[in-house]
């Protein structure tokens, strides 16, 4: 597996239940990240980019109705609903929030997979999410995500491939967090960049050349040995 496998959170309080259906689904060459709660699913959000989230609609704490909601207003990441209830009215909340399919439990994992792809097909075709905040600063520099434009402080445009503009914009929008290289690879990827395996460090590396005082002793894009990379630096966003 790599990068372009598509990712899916599985979100599901039940241990046995993730445990098969990740191993499942994992066979079957998907990508697999589960969580136990809306809290571990926010976590594994912010630390990573997913292609679809199947989503139980009992969970301790918050449940899957109140989860999805706070998905709808900030992305369009496709939503399966999983349940153990059975009533037309549930189903129907669970769709006029915005899921795109819903599954009752007790379910077949072959069912699962079937309803999986066919949502990641009707939604192939959908644009790359595009950031709500407009732009960022950082030490006076300042990331335009619209325009897709860096400017340093003096105003000076400074020209970015879009690999690395991508990879950029991933870093300022996860300020002051490890990131893995396959996590800066999901993220990249929902922008359609270009970046696979070890382009990763020459992207980190073309980057520090243009944004760091001295690219040999880097202070913005730190290495964090055995975890990644980290943007070490505060960021202020305008929304």
């Amino acid at each position: 597996m790599n990068a372009r496998t598509p990712h899916i959170l599985v979100v599901d309080d039940d241990r046995e239940i993730r445990r098969l259906v990740a191993r499942f689904l994992t066979e079957n060459g998907l990508r697999v990240t589960a969580a136990g709660d809306g809290k571990e699913a926010d976590e594994a959000m912010a630390a990573g980019r997913f292609d679809l989230v199947v989503l139980d609609l009992m969970l301790p704490g918050e449940d899957g109705i109140s989860i999805a909601r706070r998905l709808r207003k900030s992305t369009d990441l496709p939503i399966l609903m999983l349940t153990a209830r059975g009533s037309e009215t549930d189903r129907i909340v669970g769709l006029e929030i915005g899921a795109d399919d819903y599954l009752t439990k007790p379910f077949s994992p072959r069912e699962l997979l079937a309803r999986i792809r066919a949502v990641l097909r009707r939604t192939a075709e959908r644009a790359p999410e595009v950031s709500k905040i407009p732009y960022f600063r950082f030490a006076g520099w300042i990331v335009d995500v619209q325009k897709r434009e860096l400017r340093r402080p003096d105003g000076a445009l400074v020209p970015t491939t879009d690999a690395e503009f991508d990879l950029l914009a991933a870093f300022v929008e996860r300020p002051q967090r490890v990131l893995s290289r396959e996590q800066l690879l999901d993220l990249a990827r929902g922008r359609q960049a270009q970046l696979f395996d070890r382009s990763i460090d020459v992207a980190v590396m073309r980057l520090r050349r243009k944004i760091e005082i001295d690219p040999a002793k880097p202070e913005i894009i730190r290495t964090v040995r055995n975890g990644g990379y980290m943007f070490s630096l505060d960021v202020e966003n305008a929304s």
